[in-house]
């Protein structure tokens, strides 16, 4: 006699999925309160004084909790830094449409774009300088970072200041982008900033001297 199959046993499964979800949910909050005691830490501390160890120890979780979420603590300022960098991008695309309905060049765009990323390389430098630590400006298929989205808003600007007429069409738009990003890797303005003592405004002020230079550029 021929055998009747068994019923797939649906309440394990209802089971299984309700577990798969308490555990992202347990994830998630473990993320939130890394990151909430590790700005803490920080706060208290400073980011270059506060180690993996120090972080998972303050939050209550094991070192594999925390290694399974950040792979180091470059990557942890990173995550730190994602809100910041979005809503800095979002002011400064705003601003951009604004001043380009406003009739304002391409050139002031990109002025206006580095006299406001100096000020946030400033305020969030300790985080930069563990992220940049880490080697992850590096670019990889997996990880959207700063400098990139940075590099194709300026080159981006150049570009479009070449077709409106603004700049000479014979200038070497990706290599200039990256000149005029060169001082704000975080490496060089950390030492313009504390060796060199070099003012923000001072900062400024060079990097708009450059570009007023390529504008009075013969064309």
């Amino acid at each position: 006699m021929e055998s009747k199959p068994k019923p797939i046993p649906l309440g394990n499964l209802a089971e299984t999925g309700a577990d798969e979800k308490v555990e992202r949910r347990d994830a998630a909050a473990n993320r939130t309160l890394i990151l909430q005691t590790a700005v803490a830490l920080f706060d208290e501390h400073g980011v270059s004084d506060v180690n993996m160890a120090d972080i998972a120890q303050a939050a209550g979780v094991g070192k594999g909790t925390l290694y399974r979420r950040f792979n180091n603590k470059g990557d942890l300022c990173l995550a730190l830094l994602d809100t910041q960098m979005s809503e800095f991008q979002e002011t400064m695309l705003a601003q951009m449409r604004q001043m380009t309905a406003d009739g304002e060049t391409y050139m002031a765009q990109l002025g206006m774009f580095l006299d406001a990323l100096v000020h946030f390389t400033a305020v969030h430098q300790p985080l930069l300088c563990e992220i940049q630590r880490e080697g992850l400006f590096l670019l990889s298929a997996t990880l959207s970072l700063p400098h990139f989205w940075q590099y194709m808003t300026v080159s981006g600007l150049l570009q479009a200041a070449t077709t409106a007429g603004e700049i000479s069409p014979e200038l070497d738009i990706a290599y200039i982008a990256d000149a005029l990003l060169a001082p704000l890797k975080t490496d060089i303005f950390r030492f313009q900033r504390e060796v060199r003592e070099f003012s923000l405004e001072r900062i400024s002020a060079g990097l708009r001297s450059l570009t007023a230079a390529l504008a009075a550029a013969p064309s």
